[in-house]
């Protein structure tokens, strides 16, 4: 019985993002584009502050790259996985700065373009890619998706950061062909890269309609905690790795 009604959460969670998708609204179920871009207007995150100020001890930058799930999209500030993983941060490994360069409905292209520039200011040790979901749900050139992350992924390493890759998975619409080699190209960049990677971010969040908001696309408070601890397991020993 519980399968059935997670079967038909996620059934659910697909039309929503279909059916914005069908009224123009560009609506995503990764960036969530949502009203706010449809109006022109993507919502930068609020920039998360170092978690260690003021003691004196040196710092160092965790970039978080993403699109409306990173970036507190309908969301009080303070309330997303980014400022819960903040939180975490200063309680378990002090040290890092966490700096939250999500925007609502980013693309991969969009990132691949910001990331020499994030780069050079904030010189992170590490970084987390959380891209990909907008390209898929506006239907866009696959191998254009895949050169993105490589470019991000890539010009990461090469300043030196450990990077961790986020997937995504996408609605059955635009046939299983598609949704498969979509998130095939997380599983291949992470691989030729010898990056982490977490499968799929919204793991245990997609099948459950209670944690979304009222547009059922974009997850809610209670979501958040649950994004966090998807991310966390990879991210704990990428972490421990960027100090040394």
């Amino acid at each position: 019985m519980k399968r059935t009604i997670r079967k038909e959460a996620r059934r659910q969670w697909v039309r929503a993002a279909a059916s914005l998708l069908t009224l123009g609204a560009g609506a995503s179920i990764a960036g969530g584009i949502g009203a706010a871009l449809a109006a022109g207007a993507g919502r930068p995150a609020a920039p998360a502050s170092a978690n260690a100020a003021g003691n004196g001890a040196a710092l160092r930058t965790l970039l978080v790259l993403g699109d409306s799930l990173s970036a507190e999209y309908g969301l009080a500030r303070g309330t997303g996985w980014v400022a819960l993983l903040e939180k975490r941060l200063a309680e378990r490994a002090p040290g890092w700065n966490v700096v939250n360069a999500s925007i609502s409905g980013e693309t991969t292209a969009g990132g691949a373009t910001r990331i020499s520039s994030l780069l050079e200011k904030h010189e992170p040790a590490a970084v987390v890619v959380e891209l990909g979901g907008n390209d898929a749900l506006r239907g866009l050139d696959l191998n254009a998706t895949r050169r993105n992350l490589e470019r991000m992924v890539g010009a990461s390493q090469k300043a030196g950061a450990k990077v961790l890759l986020l997937g995504m998975q996408v609605p059955p619409n635009y046939g299983k062909a598609y949704t498969d080699a979509f998130a095939q190209i997380f599983v291949d960049v992470a691989k030729a890269h010898r990056t982490p990677l977490v499968p799929f971010f919204l793991e245990g969040v997609a099948d459950d309609m209670a944690l979304f908001q009222p547009d059922r696309i974009h997850p809610n408070g209670q979501a958040q905690p649950r994004m966090l601890e998807n991310v966390w397991p990879a991210l704990e020993p990428l972490l421990r790795a960027a100090r040394r």
